[in-house]
C-alpha cells in the first residue's frame, strides 16, 4: 500500500510539473526562455540534474529530489536515464530512500571501465538540528554529516545496495567549529574529473552556520589513485586536499564564503579552480601539482592582471569542452550579501538572488610564466525567464555530436536545454573574429549621409501587439530588439551631447546621448513610456575613434552596451552594467530621419539584437 501511494504522490507531482512547463509560450520563441527546454522529471524539489554519458549510449542525469522544498525531510538523491538526450526519461531509481536519512547533492564520475559512482551528503546518524555560531539553531540538516558513494555496473540503472563512507581529513575549520569537529559541516556541487590516472572530486567545507545559512566556507578536494581501476570499493583510497589544514579562501580581506568550488584541467595538467564568494566577484586558484597546493586566491579576470568578472552568491561553474577550450556560466552583476538583517537592521536583500539571467562565456588557454593560464571572452545570455524573480543555477553541460546542452533548475523544476550554435561557436571564436554582421543589417550610413548629419531610419521592429486571434484581445510578446553600432569621436566628454536623434515631434523615437559622467546614455519613447539605460561611466576617451554597440534585446528585456569589444557590467560603481526595460513597451518607431552629431564616424543599425559575440567582431573589424 505504502509502494502504491508513493507511485500515485508521484504521478501527480510529475503530472503538475508537467502542466506547469507547458504554459503557453509567446508566438516568437526564444531558446533562451527557460521553460522552452525539456523537462527533468522529479518529485517536487528538484536540485542538481547532473549529467554523464553511460557506454550504453544513455544520458544518466543524478538529482536531489523530495516533495517538500530544499532541506526538507525525506530528500534524496535519484537517478534517471535517458535515450533521446532529455525528450523523455525512463523511471526514476532511488538511490536512498525517501524515509531514510536525508542524502543531498551527488555528482557523478564514470570510469574508463564504464562504472559510474555518485558521491553525497549523507545523514547517518539522523541529526536533527544543527548549532549557529550566533547560538541558534536550523532544522535543515542536508549539508553534514558523512560523504558516501554508491556504485552502478549497469549504466545507472541500478545502484550498489550499500554505501561506501570516505573519510576526508579534519580541517582548521572543522575543529573551530562549534561542535569541535565532532560534527562537520560540508556539501559539494563540483563535477569530478580525472587527472592523468587519478580522479579529483571536490568538497566545500563549512566552519560556521550562520547569518547566510553558510557563514563560513572553504574549499577542498580528494583524490584517488586507483578509483579508476579497483573493482573492490572497499579498497578504494581516498587523499584530502590541499596540504595543510585549510582549503581555498577569499583573497586577502574577502569575505569568509568561499564555496561551490568548480574545477577543470589544462593541457599541461594544471587544475583550474573557480568559486563563489560573497565579495561581487568570484575567486580563482591554480594548481599544478594535482591538488597539493594552489596558487594565491584571486578575484576571477578576464585575461591575466585584467578586469575583474562581476557575480554574487550563485553557482558559476567552468566545463572542459572537447575542443579544448572552456565554457563559464555565471549572473554577471556583482550582488553583494549585507546581511540577514541587512545595515539598517529592517531586512536586507537575499545574498542568492538575481540569478536571472544566466551568463556564458568562453575560455581558452593562453601561456604565461606560471604555467598555463585561461583568458575569457565577453559574455552571452545563455538563459532567462520572464519574471525577474525566478532564479535558476546548478547547471551542467552535455557535448554530443558538436552540439552543447545544459542543464538548469528553478529548484521546482529542471530543464534540459540545448545551446544555439551560433551562440556557443560565436563565444568560441571571439578571441580572433574580426568580421562584420551583414544579417538584419538595416541601414549603413554612406559617407553623404554622416557629411549631411542624417540617414533615413530604418523601420524597427514591434516589441509587442494586441494578439487578435485571441478571445481577451491580449498582448503578444514579439521577442525582437535591435542594435545601434556607432563609431565616434568625442572631442570632450561632457554630459548633454546629442549623438544620434530619430524622435518626432511627439517625442517617439531612439534617442544616444552623453551623460555627465561622460558615458552614453540610450532613452526610448513609444508614446505611452520611456525607458533608458547608460553605458558605463569611463569607458570613453575623448579624442580618440570608440566604438559603442548597443543592443535592446526583448528576449529577456534587457538593454546592453558593448564599448570597444568589452561589454560594460557596471564597474565599481553600479551592480549592475545590464539594465532592465518595461515588457510592455511597444516599439521605438519615431521620424523617418535620424539627426546625426559630426562627431559620429560610421553607424550601422540593424533590426535584430547583435549577440556580444558580433558586438565584439564589428569592433575587431575596425572602423569603415
Amino acid at each position: 500500500m505504502k509502494k502504491t501511494c508513493c507511485k500515485l504522490m508521484l504521478a501527480a507531482v510529475l503530472a503538475y510539473t508537467a502542466g506547469a512547463a507547458e504554459k503557453p509560450v509567446a508566438p516568437a520563441t526564444d531558446p533562451r526562455l527557460i521553460s522552452t527546454g525539456r523537462i527533468i522529471p522529479s518529485e517536487g524539489y528538484a536540485d542538481q540534474p547532473y549529467i554523464v554519458k553511460t557506454d550504453d549510449g544513455a544520458w544518466l542525469c543524478v538529482m536531489t529530489t523530495g516533495v517538500g522544498k530544499e532541506g526538507a525531510g525525506g530528500q534524496h538523491v535519484v537517478s534517471m536515464r535517458s535515450k533521446d538526450q532529455g525528450r523523455t526519461w525512463e523511471q526514476i531509481v532511488p538511490l536512498e530512500p525517501a524515509d531514510g536519512p536525508e542524502a543531498s547533492y551527488a555528482v557523478l564520475l564514470k570510469v574508463p571501465g564504464g562504472r559510474i559512482y555518485a558521491f553525497y551528503n549523507h545523514n547517518t546518524d539522523r541529526v536533527p538540528e544543527v548549532k549557529r555560531e550566533d547560538k541558534g539553531v536550523y532544522k535543515r540538516v542536508d549539508s553534514l554529516g558523512h560523504y558516501v558513494f554508491k556504485f552502478s555496473d549497469d549504466h545507472g540503472c541500478s545502484w550498489s545496495a550499500k554505501r561506501y563512507e570516505i573519510s576526508l581529513r579534519e580541517f582548521e575549520c572543522d575543529r573551530n567549529n562549534v561542535y569541535g569537529g565532532k560534527l562537520r559541516f560540508f556539501w559539494n556541487v563540483g563535477r569530478p574529473l580525472i587527472l592523468g590516472d587519478a580522479a579529483v572530486m571536490v568538497m566545500h567545507k563549512v566552519g560556521a552556520m550562520g547569518d547566510g545559512f553558510f557563514a563560513q566556507s572553504e574549499g577542498a578536494f580528494f583524490a584517488s589513485k586507483n578509483i579508476l581501476t579497483e573493482r573492490d570499493p572497499e579498497k578504494i583510497t581516498f587523499e584530502t586536499l590541499p596540504d595543510g589544514d585549510k582549503g581555498l579562501r577569499t583573497p586577502s580581506g574577502g569575505g569568509r564564503v568561499a564555496e561551490e568550488q568548480s574545477i577543470v584541467k589544462l593541457s599541461d595538467g594544471s587544475l583550474y579552480c573557480v568559486y563563489r564568494t560573497i565579495d561581487g566577484w568570484p575567486t580563482c586558484a591554480y594548481s599544478r601539482d594535482g591538488g597539493h597546493t594552489w596558487s594565491a586566491p584571486a578575484y576571477k579576470t578576464y585575461t591575466p592582471d585584467g578586469q575583474r568578472v562581476k557575480h554574487p552568491r550563485a553557482a558559476n561553474f567552468a566545463w572542459n569542452c572537447s575542443n579544448g577550450k572552456f565554457l563559464y556560466w555565471f549572473h554577471n552583476h556583482g550582488g553583494k550579501f549585507v546581511g540577514e538583517l541587512g545595515a539598517n537592521g529592517k531586512g536586507g536583500r537575499s545574498p542568492y538572488d538575481d540569478r536571472n539571467p544566466a551568463w556564458l562565456m568562453a575560455g581558452q588557454e593562453i601561456t604565461t610564466p606560471q604555467g598555463k593560464m585561461i583568458a575569457w571572452s565577453q559574455p552571452e545570455i545563455l538563459l532567462y525567464d520572464d519574471d525577474p524573480y525566478i532564479r535558476m543555477s546548478y547547471p551542467d553541460l552535455v557535448e554530443e555530436g558538436g552540439k552543447f546542452f545544459v542543464t538548469e533548475t528553478q529548484k521546482t523544476i529542471g530543464h534540459l536545454h540545448e545551446i544555439p550554435t551560433a551562440l556557443v561557436n560565436g563565444l568560441f571564436s571571439q578571441f580572433t573574429s574580426r568580421k562584420v554582421a551583414t544579417n538584419s543589417l538595416a541601414l549603413k550610413a554612406t559617407a553623404a549621409q554622416l557629411a549631411a548629419h542624417e540617414a533615413p531610419m530604418p523601420k524597427l521592429p514591434e516589441f509587442n501587439k494586441r494578439d487578435n486571434k485571441s478571445e481577451t484581445m491580449c498582448g503578444m510578446d514579439l521577442r525582437t530588439g535591435f542594435s545601434v553600432d556607432l563609431w565616434l569621436q568625442l572631442d570632450a566628454l561632457t554630459g548633454g551631447q546629442i549623438i544620434l536623434d530619430s524622435r518626432n515631434a511627439a517625442g517617439q523615437g531612439v534617442l544616444v546621448t552623453t551623460t555627465e559622467n561622460g558615458a552614453l546614455k540610450l532613452t526610448l519613447n513609444d508614446g505611452r513610456q520611456e525607458v533608458s539605460w547608460a553605458g558605463d561611466a569611463g569607458k570613453l576617451v575623448a579624442g580618440q575613434p570608440q566604438h559603442v554597440v548597443m543592443t535592446v534585446d526583448g528576449g529577456p528585456k534587457i538593454i546592453t552596451f558593448v564599448i570597444n569589444g568589452v561589454l560594460c557590467d557596471g564597474g565599481d560603481e553600479r551592480q549592475f552594467g545590464w539594465g532592465r526595460y518595461s515588457a510592455t513597451f511597444r516599439t521605438p518607431n519615431g521620424a523617418a530621419t535620424a539627426k546625426l552629431a559630426p562627431v559620429v564616424r560610421a553607424l550601422r543599425i540593424y533590426t535584430r539584437a547583435l549577440r556580444t559575440s558580433e558586438a565584439v567582431g564589428n569592433f575587431r573589424a575596425g572602423s569603415p
